[in-house]
């Protein structure tokens, strides 16, 4: 089986750092929600995420939990989160090449997802040289 790098994020990292970043960012939805007009919806925001982050905060026990968290990880969840995080890029990716098509299709610029898709091709072409001028 191949090695997998190891994770920017250290397996002894505090059980409370995602809980709070995840907090965090409710309290941005709120206020990004709030200045938009829309109070309530930025209040739904900051719950769901706090939501979120209890269950981050509380379910120590779970593998995963502890994987998503960051103190429970090791070369097992670095490869599940490697393959996840690909997927997950993958999927976002369709999406723009499909909403960049629909847009185009209707008679419209493509914007905001021609950007949207150039980042995301920079970014792969940029990645491939640098990590394959690494190995």
């Amino acid at each position: 089986m191949p090695t997998v790098p190891c994770s920017p994020r250290k397996s002894g990292m505090s059980r409370w750092y995602q809980p709070a970043f995840t907090a965090s960012l409710g309290l941005v939805l709120l206020g990004a929600f709030w200045i938009g007009g829309h109070p309530a919806t930025g209040l739904g925001g900051l719950g769901l995420m706090v939501g979120m982050a209890v269950v981050l905060l509380v379910g120590g026990r779970s593998d995963t939990i502890r994987g998503l968290r960051g103190d429970g990880r090791d070369e097992r969840f670095a490869m599940i989160d490697l393959r996840a995080s690909a997927l997950a890029g993958f999927a976002v990716i369709m999406a723009v090449i499909v909403g960049f098509l629909v847009e185009v299709a209707e008679g419209r610029t493509g914007s905001p997802y021609d950007w949207l898709g150039a980042i995301a091709g920079v970014v792969y072409l940029g990645a491939i040289w640098v990590l394959r001028s690494r190995s």
